[in-house]
């Protein structure tokens, strides 16, 4: 194909000459993502209806349960649809389009994982000043700050590969469309978007863990200053789930960097698995986490299932 006005198209990475893992891998990536569907739509509608969870921290973790439906639908039907339907090929604005929401999305979670980092860090520090230094208003505003910076830092992506030639291979690693893997298609000079790129990635998610640490060290500072352990682990077990949320994001983004970097030799399979757990697990894990951590969360989503049943 000779793709569109606006350049070339590329084709979806494939198993070649295995049927069979196609069909599993497919299976799997339907299943995983009416998970995440059926599990962040529960605790969206759960903080909804649950008048005690209208606080910042359960704010934060609906804009985390908007964020990870928004990276699942921008990728998992597509993807469906080349392993039932055999649309392999996809359009170049579509890939720059598909790899822009990744990417401004995946940094606006990393964002509020860093709020709901502060957000602990507060309540923990400096308890008596949590209620009036985060509101729901501050947490509205910083959930619109979370994604104008993911929309800001990472527009220019898709603008620094749109006039790069692609004249050679046009066959992508992942079943969808990421910068760096696009980018190593292009058969021109790419140092501007490596460095952007890069400059990008360093300063939204790399600050971003950083920043979290930080918090991280400072809570415990606080904790281990308790005398009883009975205390300290109280306090700290109300960090727990958001510590598992934070590798649950973290650990796949590192996973898919280094097969990026290091992996060239790699089996298909390992890349396209990489990606896909990359974009789900987060989405499915994450209500998991809160809907065990979170009586208010249970109670309202078994009463959700047994008015629905």
């Amino acid at each position: 194909s000779n793709g569109s006005e606006l350049g070339p198209s590329f084709l979806l990475a494939v198993l070649p000459g295995q049927g069979a893992a196609q069909c599993w891998l497919s299976m799997a990536l339907c299943s995983a993502y009416v998970l995440a569907l059926a599990g962040n739509g529960a605790v969206l509608l759960a903080v909804r209806l649950e008048p005690g969870l209208h606080t910042p921290m359960y704010l934060f973790l609906c804009m985390l349960a908007a964020i990870d439906l928004g990276l699942a639908t921008a990728t998992v039907p597509r993807t469906l649809s080349f392993y039932w339907l055999g649309s392999r090929e996809m359009g170049f604005g579509a890939c720059l389009l598909q790899m822009f929401l990744i990417h401004a999305l995946s940094a606006a979670e990393s964002a509020v994982l860093l709020a709901m980092a502060l957000d602990r860090y507060v309540a923990v520090c400096h308890p008596l000043r949590h209620a009036a230094v985060l509101t729901n208003g501050a947490a509205a505003k910083i959930g619109l700050l979370a994604l104008a910076r993911g929309v800001l830092f990472f527009l220019p992506l898709p603008l620094l590969l749109l006039p790069l030639p692609f004249c050679g291979s046009r066959v992508l690693s992942h079943s969808f469309c990421l910068h760096q893997d696009v980018m190593n298609l292009a058969c021109a000079n790419t140092t501007p978007s490596v460095v952007y790129g890069l400059t990008a990635i360093l300063l939204v998610m790399g600050l971003d863990a950083v920043l979290i640490c930080l918090s991280y060290v400072l809570i415990l500072r606080a904790v281990l200053r308790l005398a009883a352990w009975r205390e300290r682990l109280k306090v700290f077990s109300t960090c727990i789930a958001h510590i598992c949320v934070v590798l649950a994001f973290y650990v796949p983004l590192i996973g898919l960097s280094v097969v990026h970097r290091f992996g060239k030799d790699l089996a298909p399979l390992v890349h396209i698995v990489m990606g896909n757990v990359y974009i789900l697990v987060p989405a499915v894990l994450n209500p998991i986490i809160y809907g065990v951590r979170t009586k208010q969360i249970q109670r309202r989503i078994l009463s959700l299932i047994h008015v629905t049943g």
